[in-house]
């Protein structure tokens, strides 16, 4: 009777408001009191003065040396006097609730004069714990500049200013989450983005509701022109200097605080191929690289699906000096070419997931011994042809070609609609398909700009850049895809003119 009774007066009481804007200080502070991290100072020195922080998110040793000496070995009459007298930047003193929380949960500390509840003095005192920049991991480069953004957002933006020693370099905040209160910055240059990409970009901002912002792949979930298609709107990349690239073009940059990668856009599906590696090599080694990987992504997509095609409905398409090696390969394998090839792409997924979830030396001994031990045994076993073993492997093999990784989970999935159309409807099931997704991409875009530029709008000066990368004296004209203000990189005549000093 006495807990159905406690049960009902639990329930008459209404759960505690988050991020309620008409708290007062006094709720804030017994609100904060309930955790172990909350530190409270009464009294304190010969001002007897309140001293409230929170020591896990801020400096300790910046309050132990700058702040409470001071406020102990001083009596001070007014918060402008303590101001005054401490060597820190940016102390303000506030009336507002809403700022003292929102700095408190940054780490400042706040001190309050006993008799004046309502001015509060804000200290930045904020802890900001995180790792050392390092190398690329995902976009790793042989050539080029070896720094990689980290978790920080401030640094991220030390990076890139180091690299834009510019004013036009330009930064607009937008905070996001009502749990999280993360930080958001949409980066471009003044005077060669275009406005309309910019306004795009910070109301697609401004409008997420959502309570947590962890990582940017959220915001690219969020605010996508398509959230049902395969196809990354955004390009995610881990490299400062690609950024900067990318600003230079006349783009737009977003970074995330607690996020160690940036995303930027608009995009098109050609710089899904390009590698940071292709602006550090020759032109002409740079171009033959970039078509291999088209050419390779087109062979995983394809060649598996063409198997399947070609045995089950088109065997007259088989050489006669090869029909004896598929025959011989296939005469003891009970199942039909669709289900082997099935089973032998889902064994290489779950290959790739088991190595990418595992830590890395373990990772990837499982998917070398993995991948070699079970394509053995499934030849021995008689469970699949070794020319279709070969066939798989190339084609997971070729997969890893892509520089961007958010492309390469595209191409691993979109292979299984081919497969599906080859087994019903052979080479015309497989022709559907195609069809199918290059309407897909036509249709697509990236913050309103078409995604499958310049092949579609064809735009014959943007291909100077896409396949084939050709000289940078050739890139005049930045791509006209993302509508910059200021068109020309350079002067055509002069970058084509060399000169000799003695000339």
């Amino acid at each position: 009777m006495w807990k159905w009774r406690k049960n009902k007066e639990q329930q008459q009481i209404s759960p505690p408001k988050i991020n309620d804007s008409d708290i007062t200080l006094e709720e804030l502070y017994t609100l904060l009191s309930k955790s172990r991290d909350f530190v409270v100072h009464e009294n304190y020195g010969a001002t007897n003065c309140t001293i409230s922080y929170i020591k896990t998110v801020s400096d300790s040793k910046l309050l132990n040396q700058s702040i409470l000496p001071v406020l102990k070995k001083n009596s001070f009459f007014s918060l402008e006097e303590i101001r005054s007298k401490l060597s820190i930047d940016n102390i303000d003193i506030t009336t507002d609730p809403t700022v003292v929380r929102e700095k408190m949960m940054q780490g400042d500390t706040c001190i309050q004069i006993n008799g004046n509840n309502r001015n509060v003095l804000v200290i930045p005192t904020a802890n900001l714990e995180g790792r050392k920049i390092s190398i690329p991991e995902v976009e790793f480069s042989v050539v080029g500049p070896k720094e990689a953004f980290v978790e920080s957002i401030d640094t991220n933006i030390n990076l890139l200013r180091k690299r834009l020693k510019i004013p036009e370099f330009t930064l607009k905040e937008v905070i996001i989450g009502e749990l999280t209160k993360t930080r958001v910055n949409v980066v471009y240059i003044e005077g060669i983005a275009d406005q309309e990409n910019i306004n795009t970009v910070i109301q697609r901002l401004e409008e997420i509701d959502y309570d947590q912002m962890i990582d940017s792949s959220y915001i690219s979930q969020m605010i996508a022109d398509n959230s049902n298609s395969p196809f990354p709107q955004f390009l995610d990349t881990e490299r400062p200097d690609r950024v900067v690239e990318v600003l230079a073009e006349g783009k737009i940059s977003i970074l995330v605080d607690g996020s160690p990668h940036a995303l930027t856009c608009p995009t098109t599906i050609v710089e899904f191929f390009s590698a940071s590696d292709d602006y550090f090599l020759p032109w002409h080694l740079a171009s033959v690289f970039r078509l291999i990987r088209v050419l390779a992504v087109i062979f995983s997509v394809l060649s598996t699906a063409i198997y399947v095609a070609v045995l089950t409905h088109h065997h007259e398409m088989i050489p006669e000096e090869l029909m004896s090696t598929i025959i011989s390969s296939r005469a003891d394998i009970p199942f039909p070419p669709i289900l082997e090839v099935i089973v032998l792409e889902l064994t290489i997924e779950l290959l790739r997931e088991a190595g990418a979830r595992l830590p890395t030396k373990i990772g990837q001994t499982i998917g070398i011994v993995g991948g070699i031990v079970i394509g053995t045994a499934a030849v021995d076993a008689g469970l699949t042809s070794n020319v279709l073993l070969i066939i798989v492997a190339l084609a997971a093999l070729a997969s890893f070609t892509t520089p961007v990784y958010q492309i390469g989970n595209t191409i691993r999935i979109i292979r299984f609609p081919f497969i599906i159309g080859a087994q019903v409807w052979g080479l015309v099931g497989i022709t559907f398909c195609m069809l199918f997704f290059i309407g897909h991409l036509i249709k697509l875009e990236s913050i309103g700009r078409p995604f499958f530029a310049p092949l579609y709008p064809f735009r014959f000066v943007d291909f100077k850049d896409a396949f084939i990368r050709f000289p940078f004296s050739k890139q005049v004209k930045r791509p006209l895809q993302t509508r910059p203000v200021h068109s020309t990189r350079l002067n055509y005549k002069d970058a084509n003119e060399k000169r000799d000093i003695d000339e």
